[in-house]
């Protein structure tokens, strides 16, 4: 487990990639974001994109999959904000992957000498290196109980 001492301002890491597929796509839209640009392949035709995108709440999921495997060894407590959400370009079924993390700061709790804060800025990425999503979180994290 890293904790708040084990975590350096500037760290980066890139998890493994994962192709997004159709059917998880569809699945995911027609049970919680039901705009026919997401669950609809024949009315998506007529949308701006063309063709079926994925739901940004589908993408932040599969962002947050990634990141679990490249931040979840941190002793997290939880996160408090989520600033500057952009969603860059569409997700497509068949697009592969990959989750970008970098801390950006980090400082003691004022409040709570037993956590730290960090903020992190989070990518999300596919396979033409194309940015499609990305957003700044302020986290709360376990401090080593001797160093507090």
């Amino acid at each position: 487990m890293r904790y708040f001492e084990d975590l350096i301002e500037g760290e980066e890491r890139e998890s493994d990639a994962r192709e997004v597929t159709e059917a998880e796509l569809l699945a995911f839209a027609r049970q919680y974001d039901p705009q026919y640009f997401h669950a609809d392949p024949l009315a998506a035709t007529r949308s701006i994109f063309g063709g079926v995108v994925a739901s940004g709440i589908f993408t932040m999921a599969i962002w947050r999959q990634l990141d679990h495997r490249i931040c979840g060894d941190i002793a997290w407590i939880c996160g408090v904000a989520w600033d500057e959400v952009r969603f860059p370009q569409a997700v497509r079924a068949g697009d592969v992957l990959r989750a970008h993390a970098r801390c950006l700061s980090k400082r003691p709790s004022r409040k709570d000498p037993r956590r730290g804060v960090t903020v992190y800025q989070y990518t999300l990425l596919n396979q033409r290196d194309e940015t499609v999503f990305t957003c700044r979180s302020t986290n709360l994290v376990e401090r080593r109980m001797s160093e507090a």
